[in-house]
């Protein structure tokens, strides 16, 4: 429900540039979040019920890929590149490796 909504409110006429755009999204996110009753919660913000989880992510362990080609570092933008592609993961794998194959692995 939340993506329906957030594309209706927000995308719908797209705003010109991705500043712009982004600037709307963090309008809606901060509605959503902090103005909108929602029912699944009571008629509560979620704002009003979160809690930070307690445990510090340290992120993850060093892992071992022992079927793979190479293993690439995921950059700080949350990417990694090969071959002059540069294929976009997540910021939340910045700094760690992962393994990487051209064949499918069966």
């Amino acid at each position: 429900m939340l993506h329906r909504t957030l594309k209706k409110e927000t995308t719908k006429p797209a705003k010109f540039n991705h500043l712009q755009q982004q600037e709307r999204f963090d309008e809606f996110i901060d509605y959503y979040n902090n103005k909108r009753p929602h029912q699944a919660i009571n008629m509560k913000y979620p704002a009003e019920i979160y809690q930070p989880s307690v445990r510090q992510y340290n992120g993850l362990p060093e892992i071992d890929y022992p079927y793979h080609d190479r293993t690439v570092t995921v950059t700080h933008c949350g990417r990694i590149c090969i071959k002059k592609r540069k294929i976009n993961l997540s910021q939340a794998l910045s700094g760690q490796n992962i393994g990487t194959s051209e064949k499918p692995i069966i």
